[in-house]
């Protein structure tokens, strides 16, 4: 996965906490990281329907619906996009001994495995929300974060 990912997913997190539009530059600023990058990935989110962005002096960023209604999946797609990790090649038909269409009918057992591995991944990250895990930020970094969060958000 990109660093994109993560970039994405901190944002959501933190306008999850916000009481208004977030300004690009903002979120940028506050993660440390460049705005014309995370612009990019801001589009993606756009474009997936998870965040829609209103213009003017309090212009910016918020999502468009509840956090407890976005999981971690939805933004991993809007970022790496919905194909999945895994893309069977048939090497099996490859090579001095190669294995005849009929004998790959079913996959073997590197793509079954790597399909269950998939599975298994996407349930576990479309199970954790924005919410969710907005809730644990602001457990981990103290009981004054959010407050904090707010006033320099300037919201």
């Amino acid at each position: 996965m990109s660093g994109g990912v993560e970039w994405a997913v901190h944002c959501c997190v933190v306008l999850s906490q916000a009481d208004g539009p977030v300004p690009a530059q903002r979120l940028a600023e506050f993660h440390g990281i460049s705005r014309t990058y995370l612009a990019k990935h801001l589009q993606h989110l756009s474009r997936a329907g998870l965040v829609t962005s209103t213009e003017g002096r309090i212009g910016g960023y918020v999502l468009t619906r509840p956090a407890g209604e976005i999981s971690v999946l939805d933004v991993v797609l809007a970022i790496e996009g919905r194909e999945p990790a895994f893309r069977c090649t048939e090497i099996r038909q490859n090579g001095p001994l190669p294995a005849s269409p009929a004998a790959c009918r079913r996959a073997c057992g590197v793509a079954r495995a790597m399909h269950a591995a998939e599975r298994a991944w996407r349930d576990s990250l479309g199970a954790v929300t924005i919410a969710d895990l907005g809730e644990g930020v602001l457990e981990d970094a103290g009981p004054d974060t959010f407050v904090h969060l707010r006033e320099w958000l300037g919201t």
